[in-house]
């Protein structure tokens, strides 16, 4: 969910282009038609980042824009996951999007108007939970019946566009009693021009140890990582309410340096550039180092600072710069970026503390 301009559509479509699945269903339910056109013809123009296919091949569009009836509109949706269904049950992995839920919803609520249903909270039938409940239910992962043996899984994506931002409106509390991930989009982070906007401190996943079962051969740093990571953007979030109060001036310089590694995560590892030919997407691979580099020059800077280095040489470190870079070096380059990175954070803090 995410209030007016927060980028849920970019967002949406982002992750319907660069989704390692078989198949994605893109339902644009009560969508501005220039939006479909803008999906649509930059389909036509990508590839598959697994394959190298164009990604056309694998996509499935709904355009049920506004001007179309409200029937239509509640139709589309679940025209939508029974496709997903059907292919899923072929043992593909389908990725379905709809934006948005809301729209549906007010659809609903516009035909239970017309047949003269009891309303419920906000006018919205009182079946709502119910509805949604029974769309979202048809998401998961199965094993398939008949030969050959095969597996399937089906993610459902929705968006939930809240008036005014307000999360406590019918659609989206209705919503998050059902749903295992919750991607909150701040209305303040869209103001600041930080894109995705997607707030740590709201947003939460019920998977994660299942991601975490997953990777752990792969990378078994991750869940420490994420776990740090996360706790920084807390404990900075706290000390910025003393930073209104009292001025930066005032904390201690363990304080200042958490506050410029929480700057770090949101600005050079968070924030992406949906339009940039590399930094739009980023592979597991490369996102785990990206935030190993970062999480180890704070380690590094936390011991130059113990050792009696002012935070100010620290700042003036030239690798920060290579850092706010690195989302920018292509994928298939980054193991090596990251090795020089890392031994270049280790040994420009090694010579500040000999230096004194």
């Amino acid at each position: 969910p995410g209030g007016f301009g927060s980028g849920k559509t970019v967002l949406l479509q982002t992750l319907t282009k660069w989704a390692r699945t078989r198949l994605n269903i893109y339902v644009g339910c009560g969508e501005r038609g220039n939006e479909m056109a803008d999906a649509l013809h930059s389909f036509l123009k990508l590839k598959d980042p697994a394959s190298g296919r164009p990604l056309a091949e694998k996509a499935v569009f709904i355009a049920n824009t506004s001007n179309m009836p409200v029937a239509a509109r509640e139709t589309s949706v679940f025209l939508g996951v029974t496709i997903g269904e059907y292919f899923r049950d072929m043992g593909y992995d389908v990725l379905m999007v709809a934006d948005s839920t809301s729209r549906w919803a007010e659809a609903m609520r516009e035909i239970s108007a017309r047949l003269e249903e009891m309303p419920g909270e906000e006018g919205f039938p009182a079946y709502l939970g119910s509805r949604l409940a029974e769309f979202y239910e048809r998401s998961g992962r199965v094993d398939c019946l008949g030969r050959p043996k095969r597996a399937g899984s089906l993610t459902i994506i929705g968006a939930v566009s809240p008036p005014g931002a307000d999360f406590s409106e019918p659609v989206t509390q209705n919503t998050l009693r059902y749903i295992g991930t919750l991607i909150a989009l701040d209305v303040a982070l869209a103001n600041r021009r930080h894109f995705p906007a997607v707030s740590w401190l709201l947003s939460y996943s019920r998977y994660v140890e299942t991601v975490e079962r997953s990777w752990r051969k792969k990378f078994p740093q991750w869940r420490e990582l994420r776990n740090r990571a996360l706790s920084i953007l807390q404990r900075e979030s706290e000390l910025m309410e003393i930073v209104r109060l009292v001025g930066p001036d005032a904390l201690p310089d363990t304080d200042k340096l958490l506050l410029d590694v929480a700057k770090m995560i949101r600005e050079d590892f968070l924030q992406q550039n949906a339009f940039h030919p590399i930094d739009s997407y980023c592979p597991p691979e490369k996102t785990v180092l990206m935030l190993d580099v970062i999480m180890k020059f704070y380690d590094y800077a936390s011991k130059a600072l113990l050792n009696g280095v002012p935070l100010d040489r620290i700042r003036a470190l030239p690798v920060k710069v290579r850092i706010a870079r690195m989302k920018e070096v292509p994928h298939e380059e980054f193991s090596k970026v990251y090795s020089e990175l890392v031994a270049e954070i280790k040994s420009s803090t090694e010579s500040l503390v000999r230096v004194g």
